[in-house]
C-alpha cells in the first residue's frame, strides 16, 4: 500500500463454530446481551463477524491475530423484517468502520425491512444508523432494564 492509498474496509464474513468463545466475550460490551439468543445465532450459522487483517496479528489487548472476530452483528429473521438484535466492536477496533461493515453486510442480504434498538443516549450509534437511512419508527418505554429505547426501521426501496 502506498501512502495517502485508502485502507480497506474491515472484512466481514459468518462466524465459525469455533470462534463461539471469541464472539462471546465480544457480548460482554453491549449494554444489554441475551446470551442464549447469540448461542442460537451461532448454532444457526446467522452471526457475522468483522475480522482482522495481517495488519492486527500484533494488536494489543485483544489478542487479535489475523483472521479474528472483533466485532458482530446478531440478525433475527422475524415474520415481517431482518431485526438486528446485537451490534458488538471491541473497543480498540471501533471507529475503522467495523459496525458500519458489518451493517450494510446485513442490510444487502435483507429481503425486507430491517429494525435494530438503541439507546436514545448513545448519539454514536444514532447517527450511525441514520447515515445508513434508518429512521426512528418508535420509542419502546422500559425496553432496557435500566431505560427506553428506540427503534429504527430501514424499509427496503
Amino acid at each position: 500500500m502506498t501512502t495517502g492509498e485508502a485502507t480497506a474496509a474491515p472484512r466481514v464474513r459468518h462466524a465459525r463454530p469455533a470462534e463461539a468463545a471469541s464472539v462471546e466475550r465480544l457480548q460482554t460490551h453491549l449494554r444489554d446481551p441475551s446470551p442464549d439468543l447469540l448461542a442460537y445465532g451461532l448454532a444457526m450459522g446467522d452471526v457475522l463477524v468483522s475480522v482482522t487483517g495481517r495488519e492486527s496479528a500484533g494488536a494489543t489487548g485483544a489478542g487479535a491475530g489475523p483472521d479474528m472476530p472483533v466485532g458482530y452483528l446478531l440478525p433475527v429473521h422475524g415474520p415481517e423484517a431482518l431485526h438486528l438484535g446485537e451490534l458488538a466492536v471491541a473497543p480498540e477496533f471501533r471507529r475503522q468502520g467495523r459496525a458500519r461493515g458489518l451493517l450494510e453486510t446485513a442490510i444487502a442480504a435483507a429481503t425486507g425491512p430491517v429494525t435494530l434498538l438503541v439507546a436514545p443516549e448513545n448519539e454514536a450509534a444514532r447517527a450511525l444508523y441514520e447515515d445508513l437511512d434508518f429512521e426512528v419508527a418508535e420509542r419502546r418505554e422500559g425496553a432496557y432494564p435500566d431505560g427506553d429505547a428506540l427503534l429504527y426501521r430501514l424499509d427496503e426501496e
